[in-house]
């Protein structure tokens, strides 16, 4: 018995030096010390076929082993575990003399981001898909296909980024053409946005910068009216700006959409009173929409006959300037840490 536990010791000394994690740690401390399989227990049951002073020695030599063993199992985890802490667990210490290091800042989120964040999981809550699309674009899906005909003035390169030796290819000036784009993908019923950046050749001013933001939404059904429309712009305003924003909604020509319209809010600034952000209007355009055209339907393989939708698209920008009263839209893109700090 006696070379029994010599051999089982050997053993376990060179099954330690083979475990090389705490997992593997784990299972030899299975394999020696279970109380119900372990080798170490199978031996000592062999005590109960010995009596007197054999017992005795017997026991008195399983107990040193024993204890041996889980003395080197003991120092192995030890060792692991300093390992996987980084070697700091015996090691740590404070220099009582080091001075107070700085406060490092954190960062936060864009008021643009956090704009959007918000209206995300608002329109996810009423079942809305969140979708991405190219910011570099093709000139069909940016126009052809959105009923927007060769001659219109959004073609020019005046108003449009093209891309230099590829005359078919744009930087998006706005988010519509991923209402084809998930047409096709998704089919009929369809609800969806898409938030993302836009890009035109604009004149900077305190209402326009040649970067912006947009925030596109659609939705396709069967017996989908204006209504629907109006309430989705209604439930918008009410969660920015509080229950019972005033909007109005005014005709406007839009080739993708029919009828359409010009989502407005009260300016921010001024009230209703008229001021150089609203152009002295008292309103803000910033929820542009209408029904589907027939025609971009089509676009999507969807029949015309069969269902009806509507589209907005969400001056995303403009909307953070409402939210937060800001007065001038270039803040936004300035990168002044001042202004950002804010929010």
């Amino acid at each position: 018995m006696k070379t029994q536990l010599e051999k089982l010791k050997q053993e376990f000394i060179k099954g330690l030096e083979e475990v090389k994690d705490t997992l593997k740690l784990e299972e030899l401390e299975q394999r020696f010390f279970s109380r119900r399989s372990g080798e170490l227990t199978e031996v000592m049951k062999n005590l109960k076929e010995l009596s007197g002073e054999a017992k005795k020695e017997f026991g008195k030599l399983a107990n040193e082993v024993k204890g041996e063993l889980e003395e080197m199992y003991g120092k192995k985890k030890q060792e692991l575990e300093n390992v996987k802490s980084g070697g700091l667990a015996d090691k740590e210490w404070i220099d009582v003399t080091e001075p107070k290091l700085p406060k490092v800042e954190r960062g936060h989120l864009h008021p643009n981001t956090i704009i959007q964040n918000d209206l995300e999981d608002l329109f996810a809550s009423m079942g809305f898909m969140v979708l991405d699309g190219p910011e570099l674009e093709s000139e069909y899906y940016s126009f052809d296909t959105l009923n927007i005909p060769a001659t219109h003035p959004a073609r020019d390169m005046q108003d449009t980024f093209y891309i230099k030796g590829h005359s078919n290819w744009v930087m998006r000036p706005h988010t519509s053409p991923m209402q084809v784009r998930a047409m096709q993908k998704y089919g009929a019923p369809l609800r969806m946005i898409v938030p993302g950046k836009c890009f035109r050749n604009e004149s900077t001013d305190a209402r326009h910068e040649h970067t912006f933001y947009q925030l596109e939404g659609m939705v396709i059904d069967k017996e989908i009216t204006f209504a629907h429309m109006k309430g989705i712009m209604q439930a918008v305003a009410d969660h920015l700006f509080g229950k019972g924003t005033e909007i109005r909604l005014m005709p406007k020509y839009y080739p993708f959409v029919e009828p359409g319209v010009r989502g407005e809010v009260t300016c921010f600034l001024c009230k209703g009173k008229g001021c150089r952000v609203c152009k002295n209007s008292g309103w803000l355009e910033v929820m542009p929409g209408g029904m589907t055209h027939p025609n971009v339907l089509k676009a999507g393989g969807i029949d015309p006959n069969k269902y009806q939708g509507f589209a907005f698209g969400f001056g995303l920008t403009r909307l953070v300037m409402l939210k937060y009263g800001i007065d001038d839209i270039r803040h936004l893109e300035g990168g002044d840490v001042r202004f950002l700090k804010q929010f």
